[in-house]
């Protein structure tokens, strides 16, 4: 199959390298500094090597502030068969865009972003693939996520909203607020550093990214848990109220079961 790839970052040079033993693939970028680190692949910079190239499957893995910017870029240099996909985090405006296209889509969301996970060992990591979409893009993308070892479930876009909300707004927002309290200490102990590696690894995430995450519409429920649940804490530790106290650190072993 040829695949275009759009954006040489760190998703789209993993996508390189995973892609290109079996396939055609070219990745475009209109940086060419960034083109610098991808190898084995065609490495476009014009919109016209795009058009020439005539790819059967775009995948955009350009930041999430570009996302849409990216599609809107090379719509027109592609065959109307050509299947758009993304790999966003954060769809918003993706459904709105595949409805208009005029192209089959397949979207989805590899769940191991690099900041954290290693891209080289994925066996405990998750995706997800939007249920609505080309079903021949599904199949593409839930094979090749398989073969990664992923974790791979369905979700349609508004579920998928919903998932991240949990999965990455609560620690997300958890590590915001811890990270911004601390004050520097000369002897950190182990649990306070692996919180503090974390937050320094969110912190070197883009801005943009951070706040598309933080305002999917159901992040602000999700805050509401959490700020009830810091109440009833602070509850219980100043009434120094050990009953209480165990019974909620029972409910919270329960719920890391």
């Amino acid at each position: 199959m040829k695949i275009l790839i759009l954006g040489a970052g760190k998703m789209g040079t993993f996508f390189c390298d995973l892609l290109s033993p079996h396939h055609s693939v070219a990745v475009y970028d209109p940086n060419p500094d960034s083109l610098r680190f991808t190898y084995g692949v065609e490495r476009f910079s014009s919109l016209d090597d795009v058009a020439a190239f005539q790819p059967e499957l775009v995948i955009n893995a350009a930041t999430v502030k570009y996302t849409l910017k990216a599609f809107r870029e090379v719509l027109s240099h592609v065959p109307e068969s050509c299947i758009l996909s993304d790999i966003a985090s954060v769809k918003n405006g993706l459904p709105e865009f595949y409805a208009s296209c005029g192209h089959p889509y397949a979207s989805s969301h590899p769940m191991f972003g690099p900041t954290f996970a290693s891209l080289s060992n994925l066996a405990n990591e998750n995706a997800i693939i939007i249920s609505e979409g080309d079903h021949l893009g599904r199949i593409f993308f839930k094979d090749l996520y398989s073969r990664l070892g992923l974790n791979v479930v369905e979700y349609t876009f508004e579920q998928h909203d919903a998932t991240i909300a949990y999965s990455l707004s609560i620690p997300f927002a958890s590590t915001l607020v811890f990270a911004s309290i601390m004050r520097h200490q000369d002897a950190p102990g182990t649990t306070f550093k692996r919180h503090m590696a974390i937050a320094h690894g969110l912190m070197g995430e883009d801005d943009y990214l951070l706040s598309e995450i933080l305002f999917n519409p159901n992040t602000p429920e999700q805050l509401e848990r959490i700020q009830q649940q810091l109440s009833r804490l602070r509850r219980i530790v100043s009434d120094r109220d050990s009953a209480a106290m165990h019974r909620y650190l029972a409910e919270v072993r329960d719920n890391l079961r």
